[in-house]
């Protein structure tokens, strides 16, 4: 599908078995996240979603959220192989420097929907070939407040995508498609939450070799595992300071089944 028009809807019977139940239940995905966010953040983000509604403010956006990998797997299951794109913004940037998330941006005047929005942005962005992306549903929108974006993701699948890279070093710092077990992995999750902030604030994150995937994309995410029925019980209780968690970023520890 080409990201210059709208032309083709979602096609969610062109989920591989493995990934059906996300796309069946992807309505679920956002009550899931809102299962996760801590009651008091929740509050602030419903008071500034409606804030933004009354004044104008908030801007479309869309993310795209590829899963790629094998038609079938022998287990039936999860391909061990599946990933998911995921890139890391680069640390000059004046918002969001050095977080995790998946390729996207706002909404040009001349895009056509979400669905061409999270392509276009994804092929800016990556460098892949859009052709190769199946778009399979969108998720219901999800209002960030520190961007002030109502953003939807974009649910999409390849067998094979193809190769994916920096485009542009002063936006992006890495892309990179990790393997969905390292997300699934017990050993990679974590709370984190932000030093102005308290520990009662903290949200689910993935701590892996290369980035410390946390906020909206974490959420999302955590939310995808639970949805699909993905998730292994993990240690809710590791609650960790942001700061503390992205000096650990890039060694050697952080998790066996984390390797990009």
């Amino acid at each position: 599908m080409s990201p210059e028009s709208e032309r083709s809807p979602v096609t969610p019977d062109a989920a591989p078995p493995w990934l059906k139940p996300l796309v069946h239940n992807a309505r679920a995905v956002k009550q899931a996240y809102r299962r996760r966010v801590p009651a008091q953040l929740l509050a602030m983000v419903t008071a500034a979603n409606a804030k933004a509604a009354l004044t104008g403010a908030g801007r479309d956006a869309a993310v795209l959220v590829l899963f790629s990998g094998p038609q079938d797997s022998e287990s039936g299951g999860l391909p061990d192989d599946a990933d998911l794109l995921v890139t890391v913004r680069a640390s000059t940037l004046r918002h969001h420097a050095g977080q995790a998330a998946f390729p996207g941006g706002a909404a040009d005047p001349g895009d056509e929907g979400p669905i061409h929005t999270a392509l276009r942005e994804a092929g800016e962005e990556t460098g892949i070939d859009t052709s190769r992306l199946t778009p399979l549903a969108t998720l219901e929108k999800m209002f960030i407040p520190p961007s002030g974006f109502h953003v939807v993701p974009v649910l999409a699948y390849s067998p094979d995508p193809g190769p994916v890279a920096v485009v542009d070093e002063s936006e992006t710092a890495v892309v990179a498609r990790v393997p969905v077990r390292a997300f699934i992995n017990p050993q990679n999750r974590l709370m984190v939450y932000r030093k102005e902030n308290t520990r009662r604030l903290a949200g689910p994150a993935f701590l892996l070799n290369e980035m410390l995937v946390w906020g909206f994309t974490g959420q999302v995410i955590s939310a995808m595992l639970d949805v699909a029925g993905w998730a292994k019980p993990w240690n809710t209780d590791d609650v960790r300071e942001l700061d503390e968690v992205m000096a650990l970023v890039g060694h050697d520890d952080t998790g066996g089944e984390a390797q990009l």
